[in-house]
């Protein structure tokens, strides 16, 4: 066997060699993305040097690809909010598009809480794909008949709930549950009665409904008075 390796050219010898090392990490911005987002769902934030641990590459690689944490974190956004509809606005009355877009959008950020806050307070800029979901959402608006000095200040008040309810959604289901229900007969009454619902709800989800249900009916005779 020794020998047959032998008589083999150099150049097959090192082929050989060479088919048996392990391959580099593939990377590319979503990825980077993807893996901030593991990140910030178990830590709540991250370092560039934690990142290319998780990736298993050197951190310079990783500015091959982005410029910093910056436009990492504006690729996070854009993974999360790629999973709002708003397609629907396009094939649906306005405020039935509202209600898909607004229960897509809790979910999105639902299964990411921890991007909340960071979002909170990063800019939009450099979210292509993000400001493209907004581009359509105030279109939306627009064509609905909504004045235009008015449309941010609704869609943020919209947003404020949205977000709120995408924290309640991971929120521990026995927040109002009292070690000594006497403390609060009347708040332990009221509890024990939402989880004796027959809806087969989750009070989360409950809870979001008859929310977004409310905002869209006042925003229906917000709209009436701002047209009048």
């Amino acid at each position: 066997m020794k020998a047959a390796a032998a008589d083999q050219p150099a150049g097959n010898r090192r082929r050989s060699r060479r088919a048996g090392r392990p391959l580099a990490p593939v990377i590319t911005a979503d990825s980077i993305a993807d893996a901030a987002i593991g990140l910030l769902d178990e830590s709540g934030d991250f370092t560039m040097a934690q990142l290319a641990r998780r990736l298993g590459v050197g951190a310079s690689a990783l500015y091959n690809h982005v410029t910093g944490k910056e436009e990492v974190l504006a690729r996070v956004r854009e993974l999360v909010s790629d999973r709002i509809d708003t397609d629907v606005f396009d094939s649906v009355p306005f405020f039935d598009a509202l209600l898909v877009w607004a229960r897509s959008y809790r979910d999105a950020f639902a299964r990411h809480p921890a991007t909340i806050a960071v979002f909170a307070t990063t800019a939009l800029d450099g979210a292509g794909r993000t400001t493209g979901m907004y581009e359509r959402v105030v279109a939306a608006f627009l064509r609905a008949g909504w004045p235009e000095d008015d449309v941010m200040t609704t869609l943020v008040a919209l947003e404020d709930f949205i977000m709120g309810a995408a924290l309640d959604a991971v929120a521990p289901a026995d927040m109002f549950q009292l070690r000594s229900p006497q403390d609060a007969p009347t708040l332990s009454r009221v509890t024990a009665a939402a989880r004796r619902s027959p809806s087969g709800t989750r009070p989360a989800q409950a809870s979001f409904e008859a929310g977004i249900e409310a905002m869209l009916t006042g925003l229906r005779v917000r709209l009436a008075r701002l047209s009048a």
